[in-house]
């Protein structure tokens, strides 16, 4: 099984506006990673029940470089500079294979 290359981040966000405004920005970013990054497995935000202004992405490359290009992406580059006006706080998690089904 290849081992591939992922992270887990978690954003809290400024408010319920930023919330929208930040999945919009998300979806737009996701329209370029879905036709041009063929290396980006598994790209998912995701909400947290509960926690309204919290939003969790769970990213899988195909290895360390397929993350570097998707990096270096205009969408992905943009997505960075605009979701500062919405995050209040952004934390990372890289992950390292074990084991598991794909």
């Amino acid at each position: 099984m290849p081992a591939g290359f992922g992270l887990v981040v978690r954003f809290t966000l400024r408010d319920a506006e930023a919330a929208e405004g930040f999945d919009e920005l998300v979806s737009r970013t996701l329209e370029g990673i879905r036709r041009q990054e063929h290396g980006t497995v598994v790209y998912v935000n995701h909400s947290v029940p509960g926690e309204p202004n919290v939003r969790l992405f769970y990213e899988l490359y195909e290895d360390r470089a397929a993350f570097d290009a998707h990096e270096q992406q205009p969408h992905v580059r943009r997505f960075l500079e605009e979701r500062e006006k919405f995050v209040s706080r952004t934390d990372v998690t890289f992950l390292e294979h074990i084991d598991g089904k794909v």
